[in-house]
């Protein structure tokens, strides 16, 4: 290995420059599946934050590192990149950071160059244009393990003086040679950045010859392929096999998801009942009181309940990604995403939107094509989230009996679950099919996905992951929904009577239950479902303490009484519409915003939650029919 002592002097010579400023921003380049974020990670520990580039939704993670003398240089990891020509948004940002054009971002001083020692033939090839820019870089080969264990070998030395920048070469994963990169930093601390650098090696053509005679020039040897590598792509990838073991993933990672995430949401579902119990003991009564226990307190509750099927998602997504498995799905996907002309790349977004559709729509960004972007985030929200999870258990324990279907591995209540999921994917296929033929017409891009070797993921890596997407659904997702809970709150206990909340009937939310019944009537639905669908538009499964509240009933929302409510004031074939109506309808304030966001105005949004209502409305409308004529 060699540290910063080896940088020649033309490539980033450490003499001070009188009236420049001492180098603090550092920023991790590489391409994808180089190891970028483990480095990153590993330098920043817990001291890092994920926000918005200026004017821009593309991530950008932000980290602090901290030395013993306890100076502190700002890191920031940038999106992954093959080269400095942008096709993606998130490419694009790469290139403007770099390059001192994005607006708020200070240009970096330093720049560590990531790349996959393992695949250095292809990856090498980023250090021409990176070297160009005349930033002091320190190229890090990581992957020094797997570069042993698989019989390959590299002269950090003999490269380090071919590249004229200096080389690293580490295991980021497990910490091997991490010093030698707190080396190079250390030794851009207090040192001004040099004004009178000349560009190195900016000839990308023929250091894409030089690349593939690497050995030669500099006593490289390319490790054997993975054997593990070609034995499980031989499945994986088979023709059939491949589509088999996909959906035996799927299946098992959503199974798990219901079904593990129980215990800890009933978990925090308590906590969140217990300590609101106790702040409402603690505080004196008064409207002050019930706004912050019903209205504040209920309001960050919706959404920590979900948190845990949230984070397992991420965890099985973060295992399938960092174990490379991940690459060979979204390869799978393609083949069907082509048939209503998208692509593979939309497959992993449309998988997070299970969960939520906000991290979903965010996901989008790695989307080259801004046509098949955009039709990506107008289908996501119709994938089946978790917050509509409330709302069909409640119906289908009230009016459908649990009959076993096939013997004791599926019965009627699971069946019509399961039917409800199918339905919102025949959806979204159908309206991208739409979509990609008419407004959001392109031509197919050609689907370029680099396969990395299954790798092992690590525990340090996945528990950081967690905590970062923690934050994040926490502060975008949770102030949103916050805000809309208090809102609804306000309006359900408006106008006061004699100093006391009126009748919810008598109150603002039940006018405006009341004036849009004559909207959802035709689909079975009074006024009361009226002010349910309304506050839903908060988050969906807010609806099940709307109607709580409604009834007047205490204690567990979806209990046997609330059911006997519903039966009350639905029909079954209102039931079934209700379910169809949730399946369709875009009952989220929070995705609506993030979509805004995502598409730059509200052009996009509007038009889809229109259509989404519209498609919602009539779907109720001929299911309420339908199953009135079918029971008649």
């Amino acid at each position: 290995m060699t540290g910063p002592e080896s940088l020649p002097a033309h490539a980033g010579s450490t003499g001070a420059v009188p009236g420049t400023h001492p180098a603090r921003v550092v920023a991790v380049v590489g391409p994808p599946n180089s190891g970028k974020s483990t480095l990153f990670n590993r330098l920043t520990g817990l001291r890092q934050k994920v926000a918005n580039f200026p004017g821009v939704t593309v991530e950008q993670h932000l980290g602090k590192l901290k030395m013993e003398d306890a100076a502190e240089l700002d890191i920031i990891d940038l999106p992954g990149v093959y080269s400095l020509t942008p096709r993606s948004e998130d490419e694009q940002v790469t290139h403007d950071v770099l390059m001192g054009r994005m607006p708020g971002v200070p240009k970096p001083d330093t720049i560590l160059l990531i790349l996959d020692v393992t695949n250095l033939g292809r990856h090498l090839v980023l250090a021409a244009p990176i070297l160009a820019l005349g930033l002091p870089t320190l190229i890090v080969l990581n992957m020094a393990d797997e570069l042993e264990k698989r019989g390959g070998d590299v002269e950090p030395e003999a490269l380090a003086q071919r590249l004229g920048a200096p080389v690293a070469l580490i295991s980021a994963a497990s910490g091997d040679g991490y010093d030698t990169v707190l080396q190079f930093l250390r030794g851009r601390i207090g040192v001004p950045r040099p004004m009178d650098l000349l560009p190195v090696l900016s000839d990308i053509p023929r250091c894409r010859e030089w690349a593939a005679r690497l050995g030669e020039a500099a006593s490289y040897q390319a490790p054997a392929p993975p054997v593990w590598t070609r034995r499980l792509d031989g499945i994986f990838l088979h023709p059939v096999a491949g589509p088999l073991v996909f959906l035996a993933v799927v299946v098992g990672v959503f199974q798990t998801i219901f079904t593990a995430a129980v215990p800890l949401m009933d978990l925090v579902d308590r906590g969140v009942g217990a300590s609101g119990a106790w702040l409402g003991s603690a505080l004196p009564a008064g409207v002050f009181r019930d706004l912050l226990v019903e209205g504040v307190w209920a309001g960050v509750g919706s959404v920590l309940v979900f948190l845990p099927q949230i984070l397992l998602l991420f965890f099985f997504l973060g295992v399938l990604e960092d174990s490379g498995y991940l690459a060979r799905a979204a390869l799978i996907a393609d083949r069907t995403m082509a048939k209503v002309g998208l692509q593979g790349k939309s497959f992993i977004p449309l998988l997070s939107a299970y969960a939520c559709a906000v991290p979903a729509i965010m996901a989008t960004r790695t989307i080259e094509n801004k046509r098949d972007r955009i039709a990506t985030i107008l289908i996501a929200p119709f994938m089946t989230c978790s917050a509509r999870l409330p709302v069909y258990t409640l119906v289908i324990a009230a009016f459908l009996p649990d009959r076993p279907l096939v013997g004791p591995f599926l019965g009627s209540r699971a069946a019509a679950l399961l039917g409800l999921y199918v339905l919102g994917f025949v959806a979204a296929v159908a309206t991208a099919r739409v979509l990609k033929s008419s407004v959001l017409k392109s031509e197919r891009t050609p689907f370029v996905l680099e396969m990395p070797p299954y790798r092992r993921p690590t525990a340090r890596q996945i528990g950081l992951r967690l905590f970062d997407r923690t934050k994040v659904f926490l502060q975008r997702a949770g102030t949103v929904i916050l805000g809309m809970s208090i809102a609804l709150w306000v309006l359900a206990h408006v106008p006061l009577q004699n100093g006391a909340a009126p009748r919810i009937a008598e109150s603002f939310a039940g006018t405006i239950g009341r004036t849009v019944e004559p909207i959802i009537e035709p689909l079975g639905f009074n006024w009361k479902i009226g002010i349910g669908l309304i506050t839903s538009l908060a988050a969906r499964e807010v609806i099940v303490g709307t109607l709580g509240t409604i009834y007047g009933i205490e204690g567990d929302e979806t209990g046997a009484s609330l059911q006997e409510a519903l039966r009350h004031d639905l029909t079954p074939a209102g039931a079934v519409a209700l379910l169809v109506f949730f399946a369709f309808a875009m009952q989220c304030m929070s995705t609506i915003a993030v979509v805004k966001r995502e598409t730059g105005g509200w052009t996009w949004p509007i038009l889809q939650f229109t259509y989404m209502g519209v498609l919602a409305w009539g779907g109720a409308f001929v299911a309420f029919r339908t199953v009135t004529w079918f029971l008649a």
